[in-house]
């Protein structure tokens, strides 16, 4: 197949023609024919078990969504694009895709699938609408605008949905599920949101997804079956720096005591629904035994809320084996009574399936333990759950993905720790023969931007010294600036502390995360471009703030994770007892890639300019801080507070 590179990126070709601002850069060119080469290379004869790979790491400003979604578009394959953000879905979506079919491949059929939770079952919608008495939770206004939605959405899309909040309990009522799906018997079947996504996406050749739907689908194919996705050919990860975290939820296994009581739930209201009197009272009863015995089995667990190791757990609970037992013989009672003759539709075929699964995922998470995988208990607001998951991820990868897939190509603006990819490599089990790329930003860092760090004696943040002494340097900074910042955080509390010591003396208008829903918040400090924003978690990527409003971004620490999950410790652990380091193998290189997603948050493109400021001695007083510097953007470093002033004054105005 000829290369289409050079007549789309060239100096004359597609970009430079019909894309507005379009600036000719190499490195673009150099990933679209990397990828290019990876796609046409799994299509070959012989590859067959041995997908072809490509490990990218193209920085900020490359233009790298264009650079894979052209090559995906043109390689004749079927291709999953799996994006980390919504944000970059969105991207591609409104803006890449468009681009693509006006002027690269007019035929081309791409479409985003989600997970079936976000469409609305019409079945439920028109109960709903049909029976409005039956709902404590639908009011009028909110009633009406989903009849008037229902008939005219093409794709029952949530998401078209701008006036439903998050976590709607009409949402709730009405979404499609799995469990409550009637599949064959639903009389709404052939217009079904889900049943005609899946008729899309088996003649689209471009799918977009997210991870967690993308390694959701992956983890059922082992069973042989798949719940939204066609087959396909090739993946390209976007953000792959993502992909460890997220394939791990998915490669192990789940049991709530919220699941149990929501078949409880659906048990009751189809017997009330469907059953004669006598049928009817025994499944009840059966029921709500059951309801009572997941009570006594959630009462075992301690009260505070959050993840604990669920072998320490257990060492406070006298007869583990028997409460364990006496839940699975309640679920397994409910299981022989769904089965029972005249309970054979489809509605109690689902009930039967969901009791099975859930014995079983009981038995995975609460039975004897495996060494491969870590166990945990996790209590929240009205439910507690059991986990269990893998340690390793890699030989599940291995197995199910690098064997299965043609071509893999796996891009990020941050997959390297310490200026190579090794981390990345031995966390995803990554072939040694897999190709590598580094494409550093077009974006001239040396001349636009700074680097501050306190000059030594500063208190490391370990010394009680430190928090009033890094609010002082913030209040500082910011002065500098005149506001325009973003603070990034790693944990609440600083953040906390930070808007209750600025508050009463900060000049310029000041917000914080959890004031008002993500997209508000940003919306508000784009365009008030005086405004300082306080931020944790979630804001340290996917931020994409161009232009004055974001001249100064300030980091308070390195963002070294608490190794007190289960899972984290877990592998900290396992690579102790493997005889390697788990801070330098491990910790290190985790905290440089979320350092870097942070920092990336202030250059987003070619005319922006600016301070990145750390607020952390370590990259100076420990050894590994040298680690840390080898990854930071080529920003010169400032170590004192009149030449931070200086530069506002003289360059970024």
């Amino acid at each position: 197949m000829p290369d289409p590179i050079d007549d789309i990126f060239g100096a004359d070709g597609v970009l430079a023609r019909h894309l507005p601002g379009y600036e000719r850069r190499a490195s673009q060119i150099d990933l679209a024919r990397a990828v290019w080469r990876t796609l046409l290379a799994g299509d070959e004869e012989g590859q067959v078990g041995e997908a072809a790979m490509l490990v990218a790491e193209a920085e900020t400003g490359i233009g790298k969504t264009l650079a894979y979604l052209a090559p995906a578009a043109l390689c004749g394959q079927k291709v999953v694009i799996s994006t980390g953000t919504l944000n970059l879905q969105e991207q591609l979506l409104d803006k890449d895709i468009p681009f693509v079919r006006r002027h690269i491949r007019p035929d081309l059929k791409a479409i985003c699938v989600k997970g079936r939770q976000n469409y609305a079952c019409l079945r439920r919608c028109q109960q709903l609408v049909a029976a409005p008495q039956l709902s404590l939770l639908a009011g009028g206004p909110e009633l009406e605008a989903l009849r008037e939605w229902l008939g005219r959405t093409e794709t029952g899309d949530r998401a078209e949905l701008a006036w439903l909040a998050d976590g709607s309990p009409l949402w709730e009522q009405v979404a499609s599920q799995a469990t409550k799906c009637l599949g064959g018997d639903c009389p709404q079947q052939a217009e079904c949101f889900v049943t005609r996504l899946r008729q899309r996406a088996a003649s689209a050749q471009v799918l977009i997804v997210n991870h967690h739907l993308f390694f959701s689908d992956l983890a059922i194919r082992r069973f042989g079956h798949a719940e939204v996705l066609p087959r396909y050919q090739s993946v390209i990860f976007d953000e792959a720096h993502h992909l460890e975290n997220v394939a791990t939820g998915y490669f192990g296994a789940n049991f709530s005591h919220y699941q149990l009581l929501d078949l409880v739930k659906d048990v009751e209201a189809l017997a009330q629904e469907r059953l004669e009197k006598g049928a009817r009272k025994a499944t009840v009863q059966i029921a709500r035994a059951l309801a009572t015995q997941a009570a006594e089995f959630a009462g075992l667990f301690p009260v505070a809320r959050g993840r604990q190791s669920l072998p320490e757990v257990i060492a406070g609970i006298p007869d583990w084996e028997g409460e364990v037992n006496r839940l699975e013989q309640a679920i397994a009672g409910l299981a022989r009574q769904l089965d029972q003759p005249g309970l054979t539709a489809e509605p109690w075929e689902g009930l039967r399936r969901r009791s099975q699964e859930l014995k079983e995922s009981l038995a995975a998470t609460a039975g004897g333990f495996d060494s491969r995988y870590v166990y945990w208990a996790e209590r929240r607001d009205k439910t507690v759950s059991l986990a269990a998951a893998p340690i390793e991820i890699a030989p599940a990868l291995k197995q199910y993905l690098y064997r299965q897939a043609a071509s893999i190509v796996l891009t990020s603006a941050t997959l390297t720790a310490g200026g190579n990819f090794d981390y990345l490599f031995s966390r995803l089990g990554l072939p040694r023969e897999a190709q590598t790329l580094r494409l550093p930003t077009p974006f001239d860092y040396p001349r636009r931007t700074r680097l501050y760090i306190p000059a030594a004696g500063f208190p490391e943040p370990s010394d009680p010294a430190y928090p009033p002494a890094a609010q002082e340097q913030a209040l500082a900074l910011l002065t500098a600036s005149r506001g325009r910042a973003l603070v990034l955080f790693t944990s609440m509390a600083a953040m906390r502390q930070m808007r209750d010591f600025l508050a009463p003396r900060l000049a310029h208008p000041l917000l914080m995360q959890g004031d008002a829903p993500k997209a508000r918040l940003l919306d508000i400090f784009s365009r008030d471009t005086a405004s300082v924003l306080l931020a944790v978690a979630s804001f340290w990527e996917g931020v994409n703030v161009p232009g004055e409003s974001l001249s100064c971004l300030i980091i308070d620490k390195l963002p070294f994770e608490v190794p007190s999950d289960p899972v984290i410790m877990a592998r900290l652990n396992r690579i102790r007892e493997e005889g390697g380091n788990p801070f330098a193998d491990f910790q290190v290189p985790r905290a440089i890639l979320t350092l870097r997603q942070g920092l990336g948050r202030l250059m987003r493109s070619p005319r922006d300019q600016g301070l990145l400021a750390i607020l952390d001695i370590r990259l100076f007083s420990k050894g590994y801080g040298q680690t840390f510097r080898r990854s930071l953007p080529p920003s010169p470093v400032i170590r004192d507070l009149d030449g931070v002033r200086r530069f506002f004054q003289e360059y970024v105005k």
